[in-house]
């Protein structure tokens, strides 16, 4: 397929690499040339905008910061909505908004134009390696035909329902992954308040009901406490902002969200946000 790319950091660069490798013709743009290097080197083409970048493809791939980059890259001043054509697919990536994603939907669909809100699941280990755990709100026509594309990046490919219910999938998944990483530490915790080794606590969770890959992979980075990023926790607060707004606006409560919310927001204020978030860990611990 003809391809564009959006977003060039951590998660959009293995991206377009994968694209690239599978056989699809990949034009990109950033806002940053240089940080199109690598993927130029590779074999992308380049786009003087995102309105030039839209009148060269099938489908358009954003992967940037928040909603207000998603719409800005697609509906502001040089956004592709200007250069697209009829029939043109655009997949965001991001994780943004549910009610900001059905919005773009709707201002795009105006111009004859589909939306897909596909926000992933993987870090940057799952872009490099093109196993992405990709969530999918929107028509799903449009996901048919731009699934080989999808498939160069993800392993998993679930189509959860029509437009932002990717989005809600996503922040769905944030607020299991966060609180996960709070049990993990509580966990850790009383092993050591009671003298015990959590090496061999966790191993032995590994093999029970308790089993998850916040246990396995958060646990390991608690026991090496090694927090390294897989994913920053400065970006794990924004996507807890984007839960606890969705959720007053929808008039619910989600308590345990709010906690680790705050937990997060408390590291990124101390100045470690660059630290993956299971480094919410030592503050469980400081904690009486």
């Amino acid at each position: 397929m003809k391809v564009g790319y959006i977003g060039l950091g951590i998660m959009g660069l293995p991206c377009v690499l994968n694209l690239l490798k599978a056989g699809h013709a990949v034009t990109v743009w950033s806002r940053r040339h240089d940080s199109a290097a690598a993927a130029l080197a590779a074999g992308a083409s380049w786009a003087d905008s995102p309105a030039q970048l839209a009148a060269q493809v099938e489908v358009l791939i954003s992967n940037v910061s928040d909603t207000r980059d998603v719409e800005q890259v697609l509906l502001g001043e040089q956004g592709a909505v200007h250069g697209a054509a009829k029939g043109l697919v655009c997949v965001d990536m991001s994780t943004i908004s549910p009610i900001g994603a059905r919005d773009i939907a709707a201002r795009l669909a105006e111009a004859g134009v589909d939306f897909l809100d596909c926000p992933v699941s993987g870090g940057q280990v799952g872009a490099v390696n093109g196993s992405l755990t990709i969530m999918v709100g929107g028509k799903a026509e449009a996901l048919a035909k731009v699934r080989p594309a999808l498939e160069a990046m993800g392993k998993t490919i679930t189509h959860i329902g029509d437009s932002g219910a990717g989005q809600v999938a996503k922040a769905c998944n944030q607020i299991a992954v966060g609180v996960g990483v709070a049990a993990v530490a509580e966990v850790m915790k009383l092993a050591k308040a009671c003298g015990v080794d959590p090496a061999p606590v966790r191993e032995a969770l590994l093999g029970g009901f308790a089993q998850s890959r916040v246990l396995d992979i958060h646990g390991q980075r608690m026991i090496d406490d090694n927090y390294a990023p897989g994913f920053k926790a400065h970006l794990h607060l924004k996507d807890m902002g984007i839960v606890l707004d969705t959720a007053r606006q929808l008039g619910i409560r989600l308590p345990e969200a709010e906690r680790v919310a705050g937990l997060i927001g408390q590291l990124v204020e101390q100045g470690e946000g660059e630290l993956d978030s299971a480094a919410i860990a030592r503050l469980i611990w400081q904690q009486n």
